[in-house]
């Protein structure tokens, strides 16, 4: 609960801190990794910071929490928890990481906005970091202990027993324990993070999501190799498990995580994707298939073309498992080719979708603000439609 004195305060301020939240952000980052350089080492990923996604995640989330605190100072975001939450549990994110962040975030806000932050000021937005920093530890706590998890050693070694080529760009690892002991419990849609050593010694961590039931004896994940676009770096992880990794390897993985899972419900279901967004839809249709799930299901992806198209054929086999499933596919290129398939990018106008439908979305923000927009068009309600995306959440920090 915030404080009425500090309520008053970051009322009054809160204009001014997020107008320089992107200038604070900026120099918090630069002066942490330039005294705490450990920090990058696992961590933090270098390409986020570089695109600036991290910061503006961070900037989004802390403007967004104060105005909820403002707007009812009992509530707490919780969806914009929940995803952090997890985020971090992936990463193995301790207690006192919130100390150190406290420490150079307030440093950071002092050297942005000199004179302005009196005591007052700092005292109430000190308020208001804590509440957010208290819930999140609260939340990743719970969620270590259920996962049987030490934050502290939060890696487990996997075996690649098998490397699998699904596109130019695209390749599966199926993992097994490298020490023979039981599957961690997992539900469809959720992600692992993995954590690979760079060639400068450095190790970096990515979560990709698990693109398979989560019963089976395998996990499997499906990594899209990120390209170097205009002043963004490629993707350090995915280009290293492309080039390195083979069968026979191992691969340090975090437990799997992640608050965008399949609900065990009877409504309908609608898993719309595009491009490497299908990874979680697929595991999620395999694991409808491997439970005998009768829910009708709706599987719609789009992408640039048929060979881009990774898991197509898992896709289609799941489907085949599924009484009366259906899908509808989109391609930029080369639809012509593909019985059923239709030209250009996902257009829901003319498929009558069930209005009652669970939608589970992922891919680009820009593709699921389209869709999500089509969807509210087409009378699926606000609150059925859940989505997970790949990195920093920049939707969900801006949405206030």
């Amino acid at each position: 609960m915030l404080s009425p004195a500090s309520a008053a305060v970051v009322r009054a301020t809160l204009p001014a801190v997020g107008g320089a939240l992107d200038d604070i952000t900026a120099r918090f980052y630069g002066t942490m990794f330039a005294e705490q350089p450990e920090l990058l080492d696992g961590l933090f990923n270098r390409g986020n910071q570089a695109s600036g996604e991290q910061r503006k995640a961070l900037a989004g989330s802390i403007a967004g929490f104060a105005q909820t605190l403002l707007a009812n100072p009992d509530a707490r975001p919780d969806a914009l928890l929940a995803r952090i939450a997890h985020k971090h549990a992936a990463l193995g994110v301790t207690e006192d990481q919130y100390t150190i962040v406290h420490k150079y975030l307030f440093r950071a806000i002092a050297d942005v906005l000199g004179e302005a932050v009196t005591p007052e000021v700092a005292a109430a937005w000190d308020e208001v970091y804590w509440l957010m920093a208290g819930a999140l530890i609260a939340q990743e706590a719970r969620l270590y202990q259920q996962a049987q998890v030490d934050p502290r050693n939060p890696w487990r070694q996997w075996t690649v027993v098998e490397r699998r080529e699904e596109t130019a760009d695209v390749v599966s690892f199926l993992l097994r324990p490298a020490d023979e002991g039981p599957m961690p419990p997992a539900r469809a849609g959720q992600y692992v993070s993995v954590r690979a050593l760079m060639p400068d010694g450095i190790h970096q961590t990515r979560q990709y999501s698990l693109s398979n039931a989560p019963g089976d004896r395998v996990r499997r994940i499906t990594v899209k190799r990120v390209a170097s676009v205009a002043e963004a770096p490629e993707g350090e992880v995915s280009n290293q498990l492309h080039r390195t990794v083979r069968a026979g390897d191992e691969l340090s993985l975090s437990a799997p995580f992640g608050d965008v899972v399949l609900d065990d419900a009877d409504r309908p279901l609608l898993l719309v994707s595009a491009g490497i967004g299908c990874t979680p839809m697929v595991g999620m249709l395999e694991h409808l298939a491997a439970t005998g799930a009768t829910r009708p299901v709706w599987a719609l992806h789009a992408d640039l073309s048929p060979a881009e198209h990774a898991l197509r054929a898992d896709t289609d086999r799941a489907l085949g498992e599924l009484p009366g499933a259906r899908a509808q596919f989109w391609y930029e290129q080369d639809a012509a080719g593909e019985p059923g398939a239709r030209d250009g990018l996902m257009d829901l106008t003319d498929l009558d979708l069930p209005a009652d439908a669970d939608v589970y979305l992922c891919g680009s923000l820009p593709f699921m603000r389209a869709v999500r927009t089509q969807l509210l068009h087409a009378g699926v309600p606000a609150r059925h439609i859940r989505y997970e995306v790949f990195g920093p959440d920049l939707w969900l920090a801006h949405a206030g």
